[in-house]
């Protein structure tokens, strides 16, 4: 895999954004694999296609490319994307894309991550403000997507540090991580949020540490008289995707 990028596409260009935008997008096309099955290439989308930049041509897995200038592996809180009504739409559908996260410097990537479909709800979108009524675009409202809502263990790196892990090793992550795939955007909010606290205590864990974000997670869900009930539902459901393993009398241990 060749980490650096093809700088004659930037002739003609002026504006940072554009030289970063077709120098990244021409990289992921040159040198990036399906990270689903395997296939050692995958193709760009349609122009203009909403919320897809790319599209394995063996297992018709889609993807979408977010890239920024950043010299750490730590990713960044918000990313900035597309149209607010667009986005959700997309991500609520049964065909929704996967995202990948690039971070350049010195004109070549230094990190890069995937993070499944199955890891995008509504709340992971936030809403932009309007653009003003003297805009080109008045009214035009984009979004963000909020890195802190998305569980650690759903950002599958494929480039540590300049260093690209092995293609069998991120297939088989991808895989186990995808395992927790679920079509109920419902199902999926209350598994992100149990994972996300989950991975905030420490390796071995009981119910009642979990238990103290309570009032957190009622904030999120006022309609729901049944806190508990569903944290123990979803903890269930981690231990029988093999996430965690419940050590009896109320203790857990994360995987």
């Amino acid at each position: 895999m060749n980490l650096k990028f093809d700088l004659s596409l930037a002739e003609g260009y002026r504006s940072a954004s554009q030289i970063a935008r077709v120098l990244t997008e021409d990289w992921l096309a040159k040198n990036m694999y399906c990270p689903i099955c395997g296939e050692m290439s995958i193709k760009r989308a349609e122009p203009n296609a909403p919320v897809k930049d790319y599209v394995c041509e063996n297992c018709r897995s889609q993807y979408e490319l977010k890239s920024r200038h950043n010299n750490t592996s730590r990713f960044q809180s918000d990313v900035n994307d597309g149209e607010y009504s667009t986005m959700i739409s997309r991500i609520t559908s049964l065909d929704n894309p996967s995202f990948f996260f690039l971070h350049y410097d010195q004109n070549e990537v230094n990190n890069l991550v995937i993070v499944p479909k199955c890891f995008f709800t509504p709340q992971v979108i936030k809403m932009r403000p309007p653009l003003e009524a003297t805009s080109r675009r008045a009214g035009w409202q984009g979004c963000i997507i909020n890195m802190k809502e998305i569980p650690a263990t759903a950002k599958i790196p494929i480039i540590v540090d300049g260093v690209p892990r092995p293609v069998q090793d991120v297939t088989t992550q991808y895989k186990k991580v995808y395992n927790l795939h679920t079509d109920s955007i419902e199902k999926r909010g209350w598994l992100l949020d149990t994972l996300r606290l989950v991975e905030r205590l420490d390796t071995d864990f009981s119910l009642s540490q979990i238990y103290m974000f309570v009032d957190e997670l009622r904030e999120k869900y006022p309609r729901n008289n049944h806190i508990q009930d569903k944290i123990r539902q979803q903890l269930q459901f981690l231990r029988d995707k093999g996430f965690i393993e419940f050590k009896g009398r109320g203790q857990y241990r994360r995987l």
